[in-house]
């Protein structure tokens, strides 16, 4: 993939406001650490991960999204009417229909005319939805398109530690460590022909996909179907056999004499009785259940070794693929802005790929993992430290689970 005209003309974000410490989930995690006997200080050592932020209770991932959206489009002064397609991109998701696109839409006062759609896949939504509208820009069709999103972690944390401190072992907490890490914030990416803007600066170059999809389940987020709960198999074996006895006596009474059905009644009763209490109360529950109302919780586990592992030699190659597509030499390349997982993917990424620490920027200490935003955001805040500067040759790389990668190259 490569690009002649098209432009980020803006990045807007908005952070979660809530502050939460490593120390603070290692509090409400200390019966787990007593029963593995594990000392505090563990999430922060493993991870790297000092803080992370999290929404207040209940608040709207489209309102996020939408915050965010009016930062980038006042930074870049093009007023909404103008946006010709909208992506949100996030993982966090308001209900399964419609997309949350249309509530930021509506919320923004987009052009009935624009396209607006979701767009999902994993940690690399936003990067697939600057290529979604670079495409629809470099074929002419369009003028300016804005990606958003807004993750939350708080919901899915506040489980996995309630989970864990009921019944976690050594193997629940390994692979809920990602889990974790989670942080919550948004951001909105717009991306543009570079008509709005005469500095024409943040050009997008190109840039190069690659996945390895036999890896899909070692990073999993979604729900869990259970049947309810609230009615034991012993109770429910007294209600079926109420309704047993129910039955075969309206029945006894439709078609034997008024004068026999009562004693053919007790008999049969008698023996049905003696038999359906040696056998309900064991096969109750594999019988019924299937009509039970079900419950729904969210679960996430992540195989963080095997991610590692994997997601570091396909982004070695995806590396590899990205500086051939682009001509460019890695020593051309003056910065680079990585997804934010932790400290142990972040080292190991850079050594892999043979690029210095110092051309990387990094928000996950204080920021945490916050899935499509990680990257875009920590971009934005990179340029506002002036880490990012006019001139520089910054690789976007992004990696998610399913595997896949995705690298963008920009003259900054």
């Amino acid at each position: 993939m490569q690009y002649s005209r098209v432009f980020i003309d803006a990045i807007g974000y908005e952070l979660a406001p809530v502050v939460v410490s490593s120390e603070e989930l290692e509090c409400r995690l200390a019966p787990l650490y007593e029963r593995l006997r594990m000392p505090p200080g563990q999430l922060e050592s493993l991870t790297g991960i000092m803080e992370r932020r999290w929404w207040e209770t209940g608040y709207p991932i489209a309102q996020g999204a939408t915050l965010a959206a009016k930062k980038a489009l006042v930074l870049a002064d093009i007023p909404p009417s103008r946006i010709d397609t909208l992506i949100y991109a996030g993982v966090c998701r308001e209900q399964f229909e419609p997309a949350t696109a249309c509530r930021v839409a509506a919320a923004l006062g987009i052009s009935p005319d624009a396209a607006v759609y979701d767009l999902s896949n994993a940690c690399l939504g936003v990067l697939n939805g600057i290529l979604d509208v670079a495409n629809r820009i470099e074929l002419g069709q369009i003028h300016a398109g804005l990606i958003v999103s807004c993750e939350s972690a708080r919901e899915i944390n506040e489980i996995v530690i309630s989970r864990l401190v009921a019944q976690g072992d050594m193997d629940m907490f390994r692979n809920s460590l990602a889990t974790l890490t989670g942080g919550s914030g948004a951001v909105a990416v717009l991306v543009t022909d570079g008509s709005f803007n005469k500095s024409q600066r943040r050009q997008l170059v190109g840039g190069v996909t690659q996945a390895a999809p036999e890896y899909h389940s070692l990073c999993r987020w979604g729900l869990d179907q259970t049947p309810s709960q609230s009615t034991s198999d012993a109770d429910l074996a007294e209600k079926i056999e109420e309704v047993l006895v129910q039955t075969l006596h309206q029945k006894l009474r439709a078609v034997l004499p008024a004068g026999v059905a009562p004693k053919v009644e007790g008999l049969i009763l008698a023996a049905l009785k003696q038999n359906l209490e040696g056998i309900l109360p064991s096969v109750v529950k594999s019988r019924i259940e299937r009509y039970l109302p079900a419950t729904f919780t969210q679960f996430m586990t992540t195989d963080s070794i095997s991610v590692l592992k994997y997601g570091v030699a396909l982004g070695l190659r995806t590396w590899q693929a990205f500086l051939r597509k682009l001509g460019w030499m890695k020593e051309n390349v003056d910065k680079v802005i990585c997804h934010q997982v932790g400290a142990g993917h972040r080292d190991a990424i850079l050594k892999t790929l043979d690029i210095p620490e110092v051309k990387d920027f990094s928000t996950y200490p204080f920021l945490g993992n916050m899935g499509t935003v990680s990257l875009p955001l920590t971009a934005a805040l990179a340029e506002e430290r002036e880490f990012l500067v006019t001139g520089n040759r910054v690789g976007f790389l992004g990696i998610g689970s399913g595997l896949n990668c995705l690298m963008l190259g920009l003259n900054w």
